[in-house]
């Protein structure tokens, strides 16, 4: 089914599995106390789901190219034997490793970040040092001890992280190069950095060494690079010794989204195509891939000779051994959320997965078969009572999951209607296979009644019945014209072209998203016409001025504190939904309170001003309260009833900590 991805590929001194490579994303696993084992265990898994090449996180080659202070380093042997025990797992599995070696320059959130010249990131507060002519040759050599202590830890090769605004990104271009010397300047001079990078890493460690070279294909920022500059580059790494060139896709200061779940899948596959042909080397192309269906059709198209997918090893460690046996249908997918993966990285957070709560916990969170075989009741089919379902029966209960409405689901079932959180509706999917798979005894259109619960003499109760919207009271909320997230969003109730929403959070934002936009199903190059991505790439780092289709309703986005609206959002996707509601002109007010609505007028007052908004309609996104209804009413010891997800705590709610909940109780029980 899938004979492009699972094809081997010959690199000439070595042949890969296949065409899937895990990219590099880092986990913090290296940063914290015992995280080499960790991420052996990590790195491991993959490796035996049959990931074809293996990428770590970033790896700094000294002090001034590290993320933050503490990152991890490698400059001597020392630090180069604590990454055996991750080589030595992967390999003892059949797999292939490689180590990212990465200064982030002018990135670094440290006083001594460094860069070709003292320029800010507008994403940084530290003003960098500039490098001298010393500096930079002993940079230089850095780079190449640092991939001799990875061939001495045991690594089959290295990549050089060349793109994403890093500091090899930094002296490619004039907006942050201004030198005036001999590494400034011309475009020749430029690129001398890189190359001498590349050049020393394979004089020094041989031809049988793998080196990838992260190119930047699409800057996606003013001054970027052009595309005759990028092939340029790219014939000049072939030629320095590279094996392979990866697609570097955006700095990470670029306006554009790159990975948010709002990217069309593989939506960033037209520029690496764009560049097959130009080297002789393979290429890989990179960006929300995340179904083999998509990986295999890009590969067919000829858009590249590699798919590379980081994220959705997190997701799903067996992606490539579940494709080879054409179970697609049983991969957890990515959803491209962020919220615990690079929202928990950016914030000094060990890494993990919101659909898959072991990721990166592998040494501590295992679903073992059990030896008390029991017969448990879920109560709830959301996000939480599907992972909890899943776990145990896969464990080897026997389980019974109650759903009161027609559908499984729950919160998921108005996230996939978001436009941009469509992929949400995989996660469905997989738990209605994994269901299915370990033989789950589903009850829709059935409310789990104490006497039902009691009379079936369940030895374990799940509660995981959700939240149902809050409620906020004034004059006219009773209207027929004052709706609910739930009525919009689930139940598609009708919304006139003037709209006020209430609330300002996760669920009013995502509410927003959905009424903004007239076509839900945005293709790659509406996509990039929307954001500013210049597909001709006739100007430099394929920078256009933004030109997003207009919003089909006037809306106001309410909230009663002060601020700035989605400050809560997440760390990694918040300026994407707020950057996107402003090129819809949404109106965000805040120190809001509302007064009355009626004949198509809301009254409120911002800062105690009175205010008549036009509407036809308001919808009240303000948070939820717990659905909880039964634990109190079965009859069972209070230590065999388990409450989890929104039911236990609907304050602050999110799926990561609902199933991370599910996760954790049903691999214990």
């Amino acid at each position: 089914m899938y004979d492009k991805l699972l094809e081997p590929l010959d690199l000439g001194f070595t042949t890969l599995k296949n065409r899937v490579l895990m990219g590099s994303m880092h986990t913090m696993l290296e940063e914290i106390p015992g995280g080499n084992k960790m991420a052996a265990a990590f790195y491991a898994e993959r490796a035996r789901g049959q990931v074809g090449l293996i990428v770590t996180g970033g790896i700094s080659p000294n002090e001034e190219g590290v993320v933050a202070v503490g990152g991890a380093m490698m400059r001597n042997e020392e630090e180069a034997e604590h990454h055996q025990v991750i080589t030595e797992a992967v390999h003892k599995e059949g797999g292939k490793i490689c180590m990212q070696i990465l200064h982030t320059g002018r990135y670094a959130y440290s006083q001594n970040s460094v860069a070709p010249s003292p320029i800010k990131a507008p994403i940084n507060m530290f003003t960098p040092r500039e490098l001298t002519h010393e500096n930079i040759l002993r940079t230089i050599e850095d780079y190449i001890q640092c991939a001799k202590m990875a061939k001495h830890a045991g690594y089959d090769g290295v990549e050089v992280m060349g793109s994403e605004g890093y500091l090899i990104n930094q002296f490619i271009v004039n907006r942050t190069n201004k030198r005036t010397d001999e590494w400034g300047g011309d475009y020749s001079n430029r690129i001398k950095f890189p190359i001498q990078i590349v050049q020393g890493i394979r004089e020094a460690l041989g031809e049988n060494f793998i080196i990838i070279y992260r190119l930047s294909m699409l800057d996606l920022v003013e001054e970027g690079s052009t595309w005759e500059e990028v092939v340029i580059l790219a014939k000049e790494i072939e030629k320095a010794g590279a094996t392979i060139i990866n697609t570097g896709i955006g700095w990470h200061e670029a306006r554009v989204p790159t990975i948010g779940s709002c990217v069309p899948r593989g939506g960033f596959a037209w520029v690496t195509k764009k560049m097959m042909g130009e080297v002789n080397i393979p290429l890989i192309t990179t960006n929300r891939i995340n179904t083999p269906d998509i990986a295999e059709s890009l590969l067919q198209e000829g858009c590249a000779d590699m798919v590379s997918m980081a994220r959705p090893f997190l997701a799903d460690s067996q992606f490539v051994i579940k494709a080879m046996n054409n179970k697609a249908n049983e991969i957890n997918t990515c959803i491209a959320c962020n919220q615990a993966c690079l929202d928990h990285t950016f914030t000094m957070q060990r890494c993990s997965c919101i659909v898959n709560p072991r990721a990166c916990y592998e040494t501590e969170l295992n679903y073992l078969p059990t030896d008390n075989k029991k017969l448990i009741a879920v109560v709830g089919g959301g996000p939480a009572g599907l992972a909890a379902a899943s776990i145990l029966a896969e464990r080897g209960h026997k389980v019974h999951l109650y759903e009161k409405s027609g559908k499984l689901g729950g919160q998921f079932l108005m996230a996939k209607e978001i436009p941009g959180k469509e992929d949400y509706a995989e996660t469905i999917r997989y738990y209605q296979s994994m269901l299915h798979k370990y033989e789950v005894n589903i009850f829709l259109n059935t409310e789990a009644t104490p006497t039902l619960i009691d009379d079936l003499g369940y030895q374990e109760i799940i509660l995981a019945t959700g939240v149902t919207p809050r409620e906020v009271s004034f004059e006219g909320y009773d209207n027929e014209k004052v709706l609910n997230y739930r009525d919009v969003l689930l139940h598609k109730k009708e919304v006139g072209p003037r709209v006020a929403i209430v609330g300002a959070g996760g669920i009013g934002f995502d509410v927003a998203e959905y009424l903004s936009h007239g076509d839900h199903d945005m293709d790659t190059e509406a996509y990039m016409k929307e954001w500013g991505v210049n597909m001709d790439y006739d100007s430099r780092g394929a920078f256009a001025m933004p030109q997003p289709a207009p919003s089909p309703r006037t809306i106001y986005l309410l909230k009663r504190s002060k601020g700035k609206h989605g400050k809560d959002l997440g760390k990694t996707t918040g300026w994407i939904h707020r950057a996107s509601l402003k090129m819809k002109e949404v109106n965000m007010l805040s120190q809001c309170q509302y007064v009355s609505f009626s004949d198509g007028q809301f009254e409120i007052k911002v800062n105690d001003e009175t205010q008549f908004l036009e509407v036809d309609n308001v919808i009240i996104c303000a948070g939820q309260e717990s659905r909880d209804t039964l634990s109190d009413k079965i009859n069972l010891n209070a230590e065999n009833i388990h409450v989890i997800g929104g039911a236990k705590n609907a304050s602050g709610l999110d799926a990561k900590r609902a199933i991370k909940e599910a996760a954790y109780l049903a691999a214990e029980l």
